[in-house]
């Protein structure tokens, strides 16, 4: 699966790590994705989302799942 956000699209940008010595190699900066239920078009789905657009409340979440309570045991 990619490191990208179904809700911005947003993606890995690339730099560079320099040393004290300047020493230059290449490096990623990823983006922070938390899976998490939201709504899409109706229905529940997990999706991958940024920190950003679950702060910002671009993510829709759905309702608190009830637990019914538990049935008497008959005797």
């Amino acid at each position: 699966m990619a490191m990208t956000c179904e809700i911005c699209g947003k993606k890995p940008v690339y730099g560079s790590n320099i040393s004290h010595a300047h020493n230059v190699t290449s490096r990623r900066y990823n983006p922070n994705l938390q899976p998490v239920r939201a709504v899409i078009n109706g229905t529940v789905r997990k999706i991958r989302a940024c920190t950003r657009c679950i702060r910002s409340g671009k993510v829709i979440k759905p309702a608190a799942r009830k637990i019914p309570a538990a049935a008497p045991a008959a005797k």
